[in-house]
């Protein structure tokens, strides 16, 4: 459509009005074919034209001018490439993915293993070439082995049987996870998790039930129920990895609990519980017996040493004194021979000494006079001034 030039200039077709000009003030096209004259810019409708010849070139099939009506979809070379470029382009975007931190992809090319990639953003060959397992290797798996009776059925499989021909009833819980580790020729952890087994978890419960069933059955029920749980547990923990290996399961087991290990029945359990209660008491009377003991034997030990000590003190002491005496003797004895007067005045002399100097002594003279003798207890004065 023909934009009109209403400043009324010129002539031509629009009544002598002057030439036709566009919108924009440009002077109009040359219908003739013939270039445009002073380097003026092309029309609106030209461009708007030229935009339908070239979709029109790329889509055949499309609709045509204005008053034209459209045929129907036709490929040619040019569409169909398009095509295929476009859907090639989608199939390789559609390789990417993500693995988070917690995952492992596990990769395989026409369903054979081919690697294990680590977290973060990865590109694979899309399917049907390769394809890419995720799986959870940091997550701690819990299972209750046996399984509850609801889960079972109407038959409890906790019930079993102890090397003694006792019946305990035992459950335990399983924390287990995936195997990260890469053995020499073989394939990871990962992946023999993913592949080698089909259901993870019932394969944890049966190998599980297995094991504490051939670790109670070689142990009695006292030492089940009491002093070997550690020992229980660690010889089931022990037998379930090394059956989980053979298998090349990809799971690791890293810890198993006992839950409970009671009778079957409540009045089994509670005389059982009796006779515990019986045993504990008599390690308590028994620790307590060692206990004083250990406190009275030592005193004891130590008053008969010290006696022994007093009487070696006391025999030397005695032993003392007599080799004393004696040696005295034989001193007096000696000087005897020499001057029997003498000496046996000084004994007597020495002897009364002895005797009487500790005493009270009242001496009155031959000669003092006959009859009654006054006498004044000036000793017995002096004490009673004294007081």
């Amino acid at each position: 459509m023909p934009w009109s030039d209403n400043s009324g200039n010129g002539n031509g077709s629009n009544g002598g009005r002057g030439p036709t000009r566009g919108p924009w003030g440009q002077q109009p096209r040359n219908n003739g074919g013939g270039n445009r004259g002073g380097g003026e810019p092309p029309d609106l409708e030209e461009l708007l034209q030229a935009s339908r010849q070239r979709l029109k070139r790329a889509f055949p099939g499309g609709r045509g001018g204005r008053g034209g009506g459209g045929r129907g979809f036709e490929l040619n070379a040019a569409t169909t490439g398009l095509i295929a470029v476009g859907v090639l382009a989608l199939w390789g975007i559609s390789g990417f993915y993500q693995v988070e931190a917690q995952e492992r992809g596990v990769v395989t090319t026409f369903g054979k293993f081919t690697n294990v990639t680590t977290p973060g953003l990865h590109w694979h060959v899309p399917a049907p070439v390769q394809a890419v397992e995720k799986v959870v290797v940091t997550a701690e798996r819990r299972t209750q082995v046996p399984l509850s009776q609801g889960q079972r059925g109407p038959t409890s499989g906790s019930l079993m049987l102890t090397g003694d021909k006792n019946i305990v009833d035992v459950e335990m819980t399983v924390q287990w996870a995936v195997k990260l580790d890469d053995p020499e020729g073989g394939m990871p952890g990962p992946a023999r998790f993913a592949f080698n087994i089909d259901d993870q978890q019932n394969l944890v419960v049966t190998v599980g039930e297995a094991a504490i069933r051939e670790v109670v059955g070689r142990n009695t029920l006292d030492f089940v129920q009491t002093t070997g749980r550690s020992a229980v547990q660690e010889q089931t923990q022990a037998l379930m990895q090394a059956t989980l290996d053979l298998q090349d399961s990809g799971v690791e087991i890293q810890s198993v609990n006992l839950e409970k290990t009671e009778p079957p029945t409540t009045e089994v359990n509670e005389a059982f519980l009796d006779v515990e209660a019986a045993k504990q008491d008599k390690e308590q009377y028994i620790n307590q017996a060692r206990a004083y003991a250990n406190r009275i034997v030592p005193e004891a030990r130590g008053q008969a040493q010290r006696i022994l000590e007093d009487a070696r003190a006391y025999q030397a002491q005695v032993t003392a004194e007599a080799r004393g005496q004696a040696s005295r003797f034989d001193a007096i004895f000696a000087e005897y021979e020499k001057a029997p007067e003498v000496t046996r005045q000084r004994m007597y002399l020495e002897t009364v000494e002895k005797v009487l100097g500790d005493m009270n002594k009242i001496i009155v003279e031959d000669d003092a006079g006959s009859g009654v003798v006054p006498y004044l207890p000036l000793n017995e004065l002096s004490k009673q001034g004294g007081q």
